[in-house]
């Protein structure tokens, strides 16, 4: 199923390559690069979209879009990486990485109450700012490591257990007829 899907974006963007909107990236976006599907460019864009998604701005996806170019990595693995932070996990994963940046700042956390405000943008965010940005660019690293890695471990040894079961078929069937799958 993913991989219909990612050859059918991959297709779409090959038909609109020239409107204005896509013509920014001129040939890029065309590389075959950027729409493969093996384990280095996936597992690689996973990781950078999980790390771009510790960034506390709303530009994840103009961030992992570029990167991916960039980098050369699959460009739809690395904008669903970046969703790994979205409105049902963002208070716990802001507030755990607040909270990685004042250990690491050795700074006493601070209590205070969020009011969509100006005046509380100014003043009730000051003391907050730096070990909550710390902690973001941490965790992001982190997160983004861990996770490449992860997948990385996780697609080998789906890769090792075909692997053996296919050894193990054949030989079951040493005369060489071929095993229908399911």
């Amino acid at each position: 199923m993913p991989r219909k899907l990612i050859k059918r974006l991959s297709q779409l963007i090959h038909q609109r390559r020239h409107h204005w909107y896509l013509s920014i990236f001129g040939d890029r976006l065309t590389d075959p690069h950027l729409w493969l599907l093996n384990r280095h460019s996936i597992t690689a864009a996973f990781g950078v979209g999980i790390g771009v998604s510790f960034i506390p701005l709303p530009v994840h996806f103009v961030l992992v879009v570029l990167a991916a170019i960039c980098w050369r990595l699959n460009v739809a693995v690395a904008i669903a990486g970046s969703y790994f932070v979205n409105p049902f996990t963002m208070v716990p994963v802001y507030f755990g990485a607040y909270r990685v940046g004042t250990l690491l700042l050795r700074s006493r956390p601070h209590h205070f109450v969020f009011h969509l405000t100006w005046n509380w943008l100014e003043h009730g965010l000051g003391p907050a700012w730096k070990p909550f940005l710390v902690g973001c660019l941490v965790c992001g690293i982190c997160c983004g490591l861990i996770g490449r890695f992860s997948l990385e471990l996780i697609w080998r040894e789906v890769t090792m257990r075909r692997y053996r079961s296919r050894a193990r078929q054949r030989e079951r069937n040493p005369a060489g007829h071929a095993v229908s799958r399911p």
